[in-house]
């Protein structure tokens, strides 16, 4: 795995693909449709952003490669590539709880923010990538 060159694109089996932690200075897309909707991802070395119609759907800190990022009414699963640890900030469904899975493993349940933000922390460990799994309760 490595960052998406594109920035982002539509992998086969219809999943999204975005970010680059490997660059230096920032890039950015705008307008990239998705089923139906538009896409907007920031990301370089320090921070990926993505965003759909104008709303938070991803952030991490610092930046990251996310591969097969698939969303549903029940929640996300995603693979992510980075140096390191990194903070991830979803955006989910306001006053909701949700059971994370990192590697496949419970780490825990965690309830969003009237915001709908739901922050966690994956260390991606010596492979330097993290299958990541947000199951609505």
């Amino acid at each position: 795995m490595s960052g998406i060159l594109e920035l982002i694109c539509t992998e086969e089996d219809g999943t999204l693909s975005f970010g680059n932690y490997e660059l230096a200075e920032k890039a950015k897309k705008s307008d990239f449709e998705h089923d139906g909707d538009l896409y907007k991802v920031k990301t370089f070395a320090d921070i990926t952003k993505l965003e759909r119609n104008g709303m938070l759907v991803y952030e991490s800190v610092p930046g990251t490669a996310v591969h097969k990022f698939h969303a549903t009414g029940n929640g996300v699963s995603f693979d992510v590539e980075a140096k390191g640890t990194v903070q991830i900030i979803l955006g989910m469904e306001e006053d909701a709880e949700y059971k994370v899975y990192i590697q496949d493993v419970n780490v825990g349940t965690v309830k969003t923010s009237m915001g709908g933000k739901l922050v966690l922390s994956v260390d991606t460990g010596a492979e330097g990538a993290a299958a990541v799994k947000v199951v609505k309760l």
